[in-house]
């Protein structure tokens, strides 16, 4: 059984390197556009540099791991050294890793940023697993509040930008994705039976007398749910990453079980493609009618 397990999280993880890798030079970043250079520069990149874990004892971690793995979505420059052999990157490799970092952004919202996430504590909101470990145990580590800083402040800028922005419809939500909450799966439990409060309570009960929750309610689900969605980028959103199954590119933990084999599952597919910002209104497709 560890065998297995073990044997599945390989999978994963080399999976979701090859996805990511190629989802990451795909197009240009919406990020970019909204998020600050000289910000990243100054006060982002520096963070790449310092080391973590256990009083700091591991020199550069971000640097030491992400200037050479082949696959990895966060792949930096390499380094140079000035005369007194202190490390640091030229403007143009700057650019060239600010390209690369703003893709794993959700501008305005650190939450739902996969640049955040890895490094930050499961139990502080972080992702299941990062292989350099956890740099942080809750979001009130200062290093942290300086990434979301950067990624917040892309939210106020977003106006001018001239690309398309990625909008996560909420009628659809409304009327189509909350129905998955309620629907058993061969393997799974319904989402309502797991994620009925807390930060994960994106299924709350339905008031006695009712089958289904009404606008305010779906608001206020619809709210939670978007702490696990990073709009447009549907393998960077835990929403669909925990279900799905370990050797289809999910997560090697989910409490509720397996929901979906892999991504071609028709539920997974409308479910993306809403992530994607494709899918909107009230017409329900057929894998998300009760």
């Amino acid at each position: 059984m560890a065998r297995r397990r073990l044997k599945g999280l390989a999978n994963f993880l080399q999976f979701t390197a090859v996805t990511l890798c190629a989802s990451v030079w795909a197009s240009t970043s919406l990020a970019q556009a909204g998020l600050d250079f000289e910000f990243y520069r100054d006060n982002v990149e520096p963070i790449f540099l310092q080391g973590h874990g256990e009083n700091g004892l591991v020199p550069g971690a971000c640097v030491m791991c992400h200037s050479w793995q082949v696959g990895t979505p966060f792949k930096l420059q390499p380094l140079q050294h000035d005369a007194g052999g202190e490390p640091y990157w030229t403007e143009a490799r700057s650019r060239h890793n600010f390209e690369v970092v703003s893709r794993l952004v959700a501008p305005g919202f650190p939450q739902g940023s996969r640049l955040l996430l890895k490094p930050l504590a499961t139990e502080a909101g972080g992702m299941p697993v990062h292989v350099g470990g956890k740099f942080w145990e809750s979001q009130d580590d200062p290093e942290w509040q300086v990434l979301a800083e950067w990624v917040e402040s892309a939210s106020a800028t977003q106006a001018t930008r001239s690309e398309p922005v990625t909008v996560v419809d909420f009628e659809f939500y409304r009327s189509c994705v909350q129905r998955v909450f309620l629907n058993p799966r061969e393997g799974a439990v319904p989402c309502a039976t797991c994620h009925t409060a807390g930060r994960r309570g994106f299924a709350p009960p339905i008031p006695e007398g009712r089958t289904y929750w009404n606008e305010e309610e779906s608001r206020r689900n619809f709210g939670v749910l978007m702490q696990f969605v990073t709009p447009g980028y549907p393998m960077q959103s835990l929403f669909l990453q925990n279900p799905l199954h370990p050797d289809g590119g999910g997560t090697p933990m989910h409490g509720g079980g397996i929901r979906w084999e892999s991504q071609n599952d028709p539920e997974w597919q409308e479910l993306a493609a809403w992530v994607r910002g494709e899918n909107k209104g009230n017409m329900c497709p057929a894998p998300l009618q009760f």
